[in-house]
């Protein structure tokens, strides 16, 4: 990122980039005209969009004609393993630059995006660039003086501690070095030592500043005061920090910084555990072989952990920091448990390692039955097998038990150095999802990092901020008639949805309320009829980079949509009330559309009770998956309701076998059928043949408890039927999604 940020601004100061275009790549852009979909079979509604917004820019005007003339040529960069190197259809393999097929590639591949920044920083400034650079301590040293202090950027799962010991010994400093964890109370004991190192002429290291935040400022005082013709010229202060707003900015100006990434893969990550053991502690153990087999399982299982978390929400819900420690103990308890035990106690390994000691990080459910499914898959009597492999494959396998250390080590380093997603259960889509995600992130944090000031184009911020502004003024839907509601939908004992409806009327009204209003006072700010005040300021630079204004989100649904498609979802939202409202109760539910689901399903619940005279507790729903369109189910079933508008992650609904069915190669997200939920009192859950998967309102899927008990994320897990075993699926993460991120 650094590199490339570097690269693009020297080129800008060569007048050789278009601020437009620079825009574009940043944020995306809007859609001035809506059209057809020429290729819908392979060209998502996401990427037509982003080309249509593309040829509104001045170098690309009949982009999208020439795009639907040339299908079969961008299909081919489309399927391409490596599409940023492939040339560009017709007139445009010339005419465009290296930036501007960059935007290209945005609209096809967002995946490659990365990969093709690399590309850009070698053709631009040089190779070594881009290369991973060796940490050298030395070489930090060496420029380093008794005033500037050498600062360690944490990254979670890396510890340079190790790496400065080791250096104080090569330096013949490790019997000077004096080193203190900072925390509640080290304040003064750290300023005692720093100053007896200054006169004499030793090293300090202060490890985890960000814990003494109060104690910032007094470092900061000592630093500026430290007296270049008193100091000792051997002194050297060492910190590590993790990112943090009370770090001293003087210090992050004048010091010295570092960085370490952690390993990454499931490479890295076996070298780093099996260099930690040693031959005697492989042999330790009564049972040495099945000792053996099962920690080669156990630190797979721990590479499993860590890097499935590079996938996102397809991994887990939510981000969970595992640690070395968490294996350690595994690894101890695992040793423990062989000894102790005639035979090997699978249940008990299972429930420690799973339950207990990395369960006991895990807060979401759904997270925890992901661990639990993948833990059988590693500790199980199979795995005493030799050459019994932990992938469809077969790289990642058990090797023969009369191996020693340097025997395992050898087989470590012969393993790929990316990992397929097969290793963790899940489709090869979802590397994909992965590098979409990297781009998005990476793009986002240049955007942030952007200058506030500056014009485009001949158009100011300021004029791009109003035009938006009217914009989205124009499409603005009127508030609904609350009253005229509440009079045709009364509060009926019979019919819990007239009371739903109301409910999603008022906050739909709320929502509606705050974007008109702030809307007009932004635009009377910008004319310099009101002040600009501090919230405004910061509407105006979501609107400019296209994003959501934090003043709407936190009266809005959950949402991941840029501004452009969030505000067309919120006119179809409104229409589907309006809709209901005039025409009477939908015969099939669009379910994304609603503010707040779980009161809707509440309301079937309680209509189903009430008609039955059944207590509400004892009822729960039973699903059935429809043959038919929703376009053809025009009546309300006589039980429940018809639910549509869901997308399947992670596999995806086949229609002529009725069940779940792998994805298509780079289909991330298909449409699910519709779905009947039926009511049924005291039901108990079919044993097999069915996959339990959970509804989220967004792609993120974490969300967080809110005051109604409902996390404002999860909605209710229907059951689909599949043939397949309900681990397969678990495994990969399947999900249903009520709105997608476009």
């Amino acid at each position: 990122m650094f590199a490339f940020l570097v690269c693009v601004r020297i080129l800008m100061n060569d007048g050789q980039i278009d601020m437009d275009e620079w825009r574009y790549l940043l944020s995306g852009g809007t859609i001035k005209e809506k059209r057809e979909n020429p290729a819908p079979a392979w060209l998502y509604e996401r990427a037509w969009g982003d080309i249509l917004a593309l040829s509104s820019l001045k170098n690309f005007s009949g982009f999208a004609n020439d795009f639907a003339a040339n299908l079969v040529a961008f299909r081919a960069i489309f399927d391409s393993p490596e599409p940023h190197r492939q040339p560009l259809p017709g007139k445009w393999e010339a005419e465009l630059d290296a930036f501007q097929k960059l935007l290209v590639l945005r609209c096809l591949r967002g995946d490659k995006i990365t990969n093709a920044m690399q590309d850009f920083v070698v053709l631009n400034l040089d190779r070594h660039f881009i290369e991973p650079q060796t940490t050298d301590l030395s070489v930090v040293f060496r420029e380093s003086t008794a005033t500037t202090p050498l600062v360690f950027v944490l990254s979670p799962g890396t510890d340079p501690a190790a790496d400065l010991y080791k250096f104080a010994e090569e330096t013949k400093f490790s019997k000077k070095l004096s080193a203190i964890s900072l925390g509640q109370g080290q304040g003064p004991r750290a300023e005692a030592m720093m100053h007896s190192a200054m006169e004499q002429g030793n090293w300090v290291f202060f490890q985890n500043c960000h814990l003494a935040p109060s104690w910032m400022p007094s470092l900061e005082r000592l630093v500026e005061g430290i007296d270049p013709s008193k100091v000792h010229q051997d002194f050297r202060l060492w910190l590590t920090s993790l990112p943090s707003n009370h770090f001293p900015v003087s210090i992050l100006q004048n010091g010295s910084k570092m960085t370490i990434e952690p390993p990454r893969g499931v490479k890295a990550n076996l070298l780093k555990s099996y260099i930690s053991f040693s031959d005697d502690f492989l042999n330790s153990c009564p049972k040495v072989a099945e000792f053996k087999s099962l920690l080669l399982s156990l630190c797979f299982f721990h590479g499993n952990m860590l890097e499935r978390r590079k996938f996102g929400p397809l991994g887990f819900n939510i981000p969970y920091e595992f640690t070395d420690g968490d294996l350690r103990i595994c690894v101890s308890q695992l040793q423990m448990f062989l000894s102790e035990y005639t035979d090997i106690p699978y249940k008990v390994l299972k429930y420690t390692a799973g339950e207990i000691n990395y369960g006991g990080r895990v807060t979401d459910d759904w997270d925890r039955r992901c661990i639990m499914s993948i833990l059988e898959d590693f500790y199980k009597p199979e795995v005493l097998i030799p050459e019994f492999a932990y992938s469809e494959s077969g790289i990642y396998k058990q090797i023969s038990t009369s191996s020693d250390l340097n025997g395992y080590l050898q087989y470590i380093k012969s393993l790929p150095l990316n990992d397929s997603p097969e290793l963790f259960g899940l489709h090869d889509n979802a590397n994909i999802t992965f590098a979409q995600n990297e781009t998005f992130a990476l793009l986002g944090a240049i955007t942030q990092l952007q200058p506030k000031t500056f014009t485009l184009g001949g158009h100011s911020r300021e004029e791009l901020v109003e035009e938006t502004s009217t914009d989205i003024l124009a499409k603005l839907p009127a508030l609904m008639n609350l009253q005229e509601v509440i009079h045709k939908y009364p509060l009926l004992y019979e019919e819990s949805m007239n009371t739903v409806l109301v409910q999603e009327v008022i906050r739909y009204n709320r929502l509606l309320e705050v974007i008109a209003q702030t809307l007009k006072d932004l635009l009377k700010a910008l004319k310099g009829l009101v002040v600009m005040s501090s919230q405004l300021e910061l509407m105006a630079s979501s609107l400019y980079n296209n994003t959501v204004p934090e003043m709407w989100n936190a009266k809005a649904y959950p949402s991941l949509k840029p501004l452009a498609s969030w505000v067309n979802d919120l006119v179809q939202r409104i229409e589907f009330l309006q809709k209901w409202i005039s025409h009477g109760i939908p015969s099939v539910f669009w379910i994304s559309g609603f503010f707040f689901p779980q009161a809707f399903l509440t309301g079937t619940l309680q209509n189903f009770a009430r008609k039955s005279v059944i207590s509400i507790d004892t009822i729960s729903f039973s699903f059935k998956v429809m043959k038919e369109p929703a376009s053809e189910l025009t009546r309300h079933p006589d039980e429940g309701c018809y639910i549509h508008g869901l997308f399947l992650e992670g596999a995806r609904w086949d229609p002529a076998a009725f069940q779940l069915a792998e994805s298509h190669p780079k289909e991330l997200y298909t449409e699910m059928a519709v779905i009947w939920l039926l009511p049924v009192p005291n039901r108990k859950p079919p044993a097999t043949g069915n996959y339990l998967c959970p509804i989220y309102k967004t792609l993120t899927r974490a969300g967080t408890l809110s005051t109604t008990g409902h996390s404002t994320n999860y909605v209710i897990a229907v059951e689909i039927p599949t043939d397949k075993p309900q681990k397969h699926w678990i495994k990969r993460g399947t999900a249903l999604i009520c709105a997608l991120d476009f």
